[in-house]
């Protein structure tokens, strides 16, 4: 009798403090151009460790510009830790609501209409949005009747494709480089060499292990992609491009577009498709995410000739494969040691 009360005792105890526990992590914004503008990343994928990648984009944002970053997590419900294989809880995301930019880096997300309130009204509010990865396919919440239309398989007639077709440029379509195989090298679009996005960037600069994802093409609206994904024979920076139908044309794998929501103001979107934590050891893919920064909130007249991007702290990420997350971390894990 003693044991059973001492066991649901210490139950009891471990749901007070998981739900009592800091629903995400906050870095307040040192000196820079971004002091003042809030920006909250949300992850929540289970393949391509967003919850590593984001809180280190975070803190190149609070600590070389100056932004506030909060950092949301997929957690958890009975210990509290950070679990991307948990689909249906990103606790915190009323930060929202004092958010002036969102980075989404989301996979297959089936959250609860008192948290999908949250996003919808920002998405559907005009501010600025970055979508990374798979973020394409950011939801699966088919049989929300308020929020159905976001789904990644929308078959709604004003709003086919989802979240990731109207408001990034795409849903998911396929992987048009072998998954795990053959990676993939930025090669700039000409035409947008001059973009403020692409401010000392190179082609070459950008690369990552994870492999190009197929679009139809054109992008719809007034989409305009940035940065183009060669297909790699191989793993490795060196490799060659392969030759044939897969690079010609190649895929864009970054670019631009707005979208228009229900409160009727014209957002400004940036989408990635390269962006694994794995893909974030590129320098060229952490400029051209923090200059995607600025540009999305409108300041990129202050986006400098290089951006500063170095590392901060300790940054080693994991392979991309499904469920090969770090297991017991909670968000306090990713604060900066003093």
């Amino acid at each position: 009798m003693l044991r059973s009360v001492w066991v649901c005792g210490v139950v009891l105890l471990t749901s007070v403090a998981a739900a009592a526990a800091p629903a995400g992590v906050v870095y307040e914004g040192k000196q820079g151009p971004g002091k003042g503008k809030h920006i909250v990343l949300v992850a929540g994928d289970e393949e391509y460790r967003s919850e590593e990648m984001l809180p280190q984009l975070a803190k190149i944002l609070a600590q070389h510009h100056g932004f506030k970053c909060t950092v949301l997590f997929s957690i958890d419900k009975k210990d509290g830790t950070i679990n991307p294989n948990q689909n249906d809880n990103i606790p915190g995301l009323e930060a929202l609501k004092t958010a002036d930019l969102a980075i989404l880096f989301l996979r297959f997300r089936n959250l609860p209409d008192e948290q999908m309130k949250h996003l919808a009204e920002y998405i559907e509010s005009g501010k600025p949005i970055i979508g990374l990865r798979t973020s394409t396919h950011a939801f699966n919440n088919p049989g929300s009747k308020e929020y159905g239309r976001y789904t990644w398989t929308s078959k709604s007639p004003d709003y086919e494709g989802g979240f990731g077709r109207q408001v990034l440029g795409e849903t998911w379509i396929s992987h048009h480089g072998r998954h795990g195989s053959q990676s993939t090298r930025g090669v700039l679009n000409e035409k947008q060499k001059d973009h403020p996005i692409l401010r000392g960037i190179q082609d070459g600069d950008i690369w990552g292990p994870t492999d190009v994802y197929g679009v139809r093409l054109p992008l719809p609206g007034d989409s305009t992609p940035l940065v183009f994904g060669q297909v790699l024979e191989g793993m490795k920076p060196t490799d060659k491009p392969v030759e044939g139908k897969q690079n010609d044309p190649m895929m864009p794998i970054a670019w631009t577009k707005s979208y228009k929501g229900a409160q009727g103001k014209p957002a400004r979107v940036f989408c990635s498709t390269c962006a694994s934590s794995q893909d974030f050891e590129s320098e060229g893919l952490r400029r051209l995410l923090v200059n995607a920064a600025y540009w999305a909130l409108g300041m990129e007249d202050q986006i400098p000739a290089k951006s500063k991007v170095d590392i901060v702290g300790e940054y080693k990420a994991n392979p991309f494969r499904t469920g090969g997350y770090v297991k017991g971390l909670k968000p306090a894990d990713h604060a900066l040691q003093p």
